[in-house]
């Protein structure tokens, strides 16, 4: 595998400010390092399906653009990340005054990198686990649109 970008925390920082539909919603990096990324994300009424849980989909945009990251990390500097498939499983309720996730690279490759995210429900100092994400990033060049 090529040597990953040294500048991977900019390349990362940049990704999460300039996605659009991030800012949007909310979702902010809280930090990234070798293989794994941090993100956050207050919640408000909008984040919230009809019954009053934090929306699937606000979980799954949360878990996948954190794994995004993590395998940033890990990627050459003329390459980009896409994502090729996940699978998410929502493990309980999701009740809470932030989502908190954390993404790591569980096998770097060459042309794909294999990713796990955790999403944490965060409510009166409690974490609780309330979701998982696992799938596989594909690396492309960077002028590939």
């Amino acid at each position: 595998m090529h040597a990953p970008d040294p500048d991977y925390k900019h390349v990362v920082e940049r990704g999460f400010r300039d996605a659009a539909f991030l800012n949007d919603i909310g979702i902010t990096l809280v930090d990234c390092g070798p293989g794994w990324c941090e993100s956050t994300l207050r919640i408000g009424p909008r984040h919230l399906q009809h019954t009053g849980v934090i929306h699937a989909g606000v979980q799954s945009t949360l878990a996948d653009h954190t794994a995004g990251g993590a395998a940033m990390t890990v990627t050459p500097a003329d390459g980009v990340i896409l994502t090729v498939e996940f699978k998410m499983q929502l493990l309980r309720a999701a009740l809470g005054d932030n989502l908190w996730c954390r993404a790591q690279v569980l096998k770097p490759g060459k042309a794909f990198h294999v990713v796990e995210s955790e999403v944490y429900a965060m409510k009166g100092g409690k974490k609780t686990l309330v979701s998982k994400l696992g799938g596989t990033m594909a690396v492309v060049p960077r002028n590939v649109p």
